[in-house]
């Protein structure tokens, strides 16, 4: 019955080819949970058999993480974030189920499905969400000279100061406004995110110059988007001069990557 469950439970939240691929390495290595059962009998908890289902729901759930898709930009499998974060959701959701207040090992146990299957959907829709904005900026900003990274749930815009700005200056350059309007419309269709709009500098100058420029680029983007309707309330600036550098200051390519402004889109409430 547990190797069943395992097997329903880790094909849960992929694609129907990550599916059958899961499937097929399951059944092959015959995948049990026998090593959880010998962990939880040396465990004195009164419903032994109640604790190895729960050890199994989260099991199953670690397992499921695995899980992957083709990233359409590049061609390469990436684990999926929206099974990542629905995984996550369960295991949370189902530990903090099995420990409300109850005295009842049946309804502990009912708990923890209902924790679990509350928190896949919380996690999951968090994970598809921004899945979705981050496909839409991939489209609108191809070829434009920003990149586009995911970290976690959160989304990052680099924006090199080349394709923003003229050299020393804090006016956003002409050239610049279309890619900006891009933006600006999808952080309008996902308003459901706070954005963190940083400047940074390279070394060059004075500490006090580079931490000023920095304040006012960051502010700049902030305020063209914030003209473009994104609701000002989402948006907050930093400027970090020269102090957050993501290359080598002493070379021009170094340099020049580390002239930039970032936003981070990151889920409301994160």
């Amino acid at each position: 019955m547990e190797r069943a469950f395992f097997r329903q439970n880790l094909i849960r939240g992929c694609h129907p080819i990550a599916k059958k691929a899961k499937l097929e390495r399951f059944d092959q290595q015959n995948v049990h949970v026998s090593a959880f059962n010998g962990w939880i009998s040396n465990i004195s908890l009164g419903e032994p058999e109640l604790m190895k289902q729960y050890l199994a729901i989260a099991a199953a759930g670690l397992m499921a993480a695995a899980c992957t898709t083709t990233d359409p930009y590049t061609g390469e499998a990436k684990r999926s974030n929206t099974a990542r974060n629905a995984t996550i959701g369960a295991v949370v959701g189902a530990v903090g189920g099995a420990l409300t207040n109850t005295n009842s090992g049946e309804q502990a146990l009912k708990n923890a499905a209902i924790g679990a299957a509350a928190g896949a959907a919380v996690g999951g829709g968090i994970g598809a969400y921004q899945d979705r904005q981050e496909a839409k900026l991939r489209a609108k900003l191809q070829g434009s000279g920003v990149s586009v990274t995911r970290v976690g749930n959160d989304i990052v815009l680099n924006m090199p100061s080349n394709v923003t700005f003229a050299t020393d200056q804090f006016t956003i350059s002409n050239a610049f406004y279309d890619t900006l309007e891009s933006v600006a419309l999808v952080l309008k269709e996902f308003n459901q995110t706070s954005l963190n709009v940083a400047g940074h500098t390279d070394s060059t100058g004075s500490d006090s110059y580079n931490q000023q420029l920095s304040e006012k680029r960051a502010g700049a983007v902030a305020n063209f988007l914030i003209s473009n309707d994104v609701n000002a309330a989402r948006v907050r600036t930093y400027g970090f001069g020269e102090s957050r550098p993501i290359a080598d200051n002493s070379t021009d390519f170094g340099r020049q990557q580390n002239r930039r402004v970032e936003i981070t889109i990151a889920p409301s409430g994160a």
